[in-house]
């Protein structure tokens, strides 16, 4: 059986796997930041730093909106749902394996 996915999550997943980006998200999970405090902390330009937020943009993880020059973004935190529910489905198989383990080392223990 084949589970279609939906296409929003291979954006999610992308845009999580750098790790700027990741740190981003989580500055933006603290309010609301223009892109010039987003970029900031890594010593990286406007261009640079709007590349980054273009891709957090096009996963629907953040909105932007624009007053003046400034371009202000914020956490959209519902599309992260969507990644959570993929990786709860392999939650039941680290529990198995977490909970085998466990068994081991406590048979280990009662034999020493």
């Amino acid at each position: 059986m084949v589970i279609e996915e939906p296409p929003e999550l291979d954006r999610i997943f992308h845009a999580l796997a750098d790790p700027t980006r990741r740190r981003m998200l989580r500055s933006l999970a603290e309010g609301e930041r223009n892109i010039g405090e987003l970029a900031a902390p890594f010593d990286m330009s406007f261009a640079a730093a709007s590349k980054h937020v273009r891709v957090l943009e096009s996963a629907g993880l953040i909105r932007r909106r624009i007053e003046g020059r400034s371009h202000i973004c914020a956490l959209e935190a519902a599309p992260l749902e969507a990644a959570e529910d993929w990786l709860r489905f392999y939650e039941k198989f680290w529990a198995g394996r977490l909970d085998a383990l466990e068994a081991a080392l406590r048979a280990r223990k009662a034999d020493h």
